[in-house]
């Protein structure tokens, strides 16, 4: 017969277990992380765990649409970015009562993932993320500003981390700050794009890299142009005025594969800052210096920056590691 003491904990541990299982049973509305399409909402479920602390789930599918297997063999860490960003925007609205119409302004992301984490396995990827709410600041009695910090677990295991840092806009004060461009409509001409292969990608409608025209690098750079596609329905899940930053990551990670030349690089992390708008009628450099092999084997870095007009609109680091050199 069993102790009183390991009854409790066994019905404690069927508790948790069940009230996890519970976390991926549908997912959230889609308003609340402002994605039009359901089959682009990751996240499953919320509930508080104490003073802004909160459990999320999210599921990852086998093969997403755009952020599909990389080398055949993991989830694209990219999932672990959109979920955040979605995690930040659901509790946004549920947690700090951030009304719908508000922008949701990104300054910066930063998280890193396990290689093994990112395996796929023979079904979707249910992963608990715990959520931490910090810096909430607000004005008149609006929040202004908040920070996230995100651990990810998946199976009990630690698969990642991440934290960002969001600015939150009343609509009015939106449109005085982008004047007559606040105006969900795309005046965007696709640059040519640069070959599919060298950025992991099999077409050309999901490559986010031009062609340069005419563009000068020095020696220790590359420089690509920032390619723009509204019609992309994963990238442009719903009309915008400004470049998404899921797309500005998404060029981070391209430029730093076709520099580096690891089109089958997995992303492992990813320290992105956000300095001002890119906007979609107006090109954009991309530009990329690669730093010298680190001490663990198959790594590399590469920082790239984002120019348009005479200013830097945004930077990020991106780490990979080489998984098409022959890793189990």
């Amino acid at each position: 017969m069993m102790s009183p003491l390991v009854q409790a904990e066994r019905l404690d541990f069927l508790t948790q277990e069940k009230e996890e299982a519970q976390l991926f049973e549908r997912t959230v509305p889609r308003w609340l992380v402002h994605r039009a399409a359901v089959s682009e909402v990751l996240l499953t479920g919320v509930r508080p765990r104490g003073r802004d602390a909160y459990r999320i789930g999210a599921q990852w599918a086998r093969c997403h649409s755009y952020y599909g297997p990389v080398a055949g063999s993991w989830h694209d860490p990219m999932l672990f970015a959109e979920s955040i960003r979605q995690a930040a925007l659901l509790l946004g609205h549920q947690a700090l009562g951030i009304p719908m119409g508000h922008q949701f302004l990104t300054r910066t992301m930063t998280f890193e993932t396990t290689e093994e984490g990112m395996r796929l396995a023979g079904t979707p990827a249910d992963v608990v993320i715990d959520a931490s709410m910090r810096d909430i600041r607000c004005r008149a009695g609006h929040v202004t500003s908040f920070g996230c910090d995100f651990t990810a677990h998946r199976g009990g295991t630690l698969i990642a981390r991440g934290s960002g840092s969001t600015d939150c806009v009343a609509p009015a004060v939106y449109r005085r700050l982008r004047g007559g461009r606040a105006v969900d409509d795309p005046a965007c001409v696709p640059t040519q794009a640069v070959a599919p292969h060298l950025v992991g990608r099999m077409q050309e409608f999901d490559v986010v890299l031009g062609v340069p025209d005419g563009e000068a690098a020095d020696e220790q750079s590359h420089a690509y142009l920032l390619r723009v596609d509204a019609t992309h329905p994963v990238l442009f899940d719903h009309p915008v005025d400004h470049v998404p930053g899921m797309l500005v990551l998404e060029a981070a990670r391209q430029a730093a594969l076709a520099s580096l030349g690891l089109p089958r690089g997995l992303l492992v992390g990813c320290d992105a800052a956000f300095h001002r708008y890119i906007e979609l009628d107006s090109p954009c450099l991309v530009m990329v210096t690669s730093s010298p092999p680190g001490a663990e084997p198959g790594r590399r870095e590469a920082m790239v920056t984002f120019h348009q007009g005479d200013a830097v609109a945004g930077s990020c680091r991106v780490s990979l590691l080489d998984a098409g050199s022959g890793r189990p």
